[in-house]
């Protein structure tokens, strides 16, 4: 999708606030102790209440309101009977539409106590989506997110998984640009025109480099197995940079 009309930026940050406010809230109620499908109950009510629709659900049929993935899942991961342990990694990925509009937000969340290993990649993972969204201004080339993304990630001894991507939304959860690379790749021409909107979601990890299929149809894994967290907002290409429409309030 392509922003031309103030009316359509308020549609895609209202969206953007509910699912940056039920992915918080998930966080923010998980415990020791709790399922994922229970995880996922909180969420699902959420969205209900503000009015919004599960995008994977509407859109793939996935059989879930949110993706929850625990340690080893690394994406896509269905809620169901998985307990939720102390120490755990817990990516929370929340998309959703309302009043046509999508938006699409996630996070990795850490179930104390965790490793201070397991801590610093979060932390940099976090700012590998920060340094990738700082890309993001009209007229620069897509190509530029994965470049500076793959530079910080180099730097610091670790690895992107590269066959999961960011991509165009707004209208659709998935739309064009399709498949843009949150690691370095230098045959892509493509350029940010004012008004795309698009996730920056990299997936940074202490060696894992493809993501792999397990036996659901859904969850994805690291190949090879290292621990991955994945941080995404919902971005607005403008000519100052980037507007972050996936923010609570």
């Amino acid at each position: 999708m392509t922003i031309t009309r103030q009316d359509e930026l308020d549609g895609l940050k209202e969206i953007g606030r509910v699912v940056a406010n039920t992915m918080q809230a998930m966080a923010q109620a998980m415990e020791p102790g709790m399922t994922t499908a229970e995880l996922d109950e909180i969420g699902a009510a959420i969205l209900e209440r503000e009015g919004a629709v599960s995008a994977p659900q509407f859109t793939y049929d996935f059989p879930g309101a949110t993706c929850i993935s625990v340690n080893e899942e690394i994406a896509h991961g269905i809620p169901g009977t998985r307990v939720i342990a102390a120490g755990d990694l817990v990516n929370i990925d929340v998309s959703a539409s309302k009043d046509g509009y999508f938006a699409d937000t996630g996070a990795t969340f850490r179930v104390p106590p965790v490793r201070p290993a397991l801590d610093r990649l979060c932390r940099d993972g976090w700012r590998a989506m920060q340094i990738g969204i700082a890309q993001v201004r009209n007229g620069r080339p897509l190509a530029g997110i994965g470049a500076a993304i793959g530079k910080f990630a180099q730097a610091r001894n670790y690895t992107l998984i590269r066959n999961l991507a960011s991509h165009g939304t707004g209208r659709a959860l998935h739309e064009y640009p399709a498949e843009i690379a949150t690691w370095p790749n230098r045959r892509d021409r493509r350029r940010i025109d004012r008004g795309l909107v698009l996730t920056v979601e990299p997936f940074l990890s202490t060696g894992g480099l493809w993501a792999t299929d397990g036996t659901d149809g859904w969850t994805l894994y690291s190949e090879p197995r290292a621990p991955v967290v994945q941080y995404e907002h919902t971005v607005v290409a403008t000519d100052r940079g980037a507007i972050v429409v996936t923010l609570p309030g």
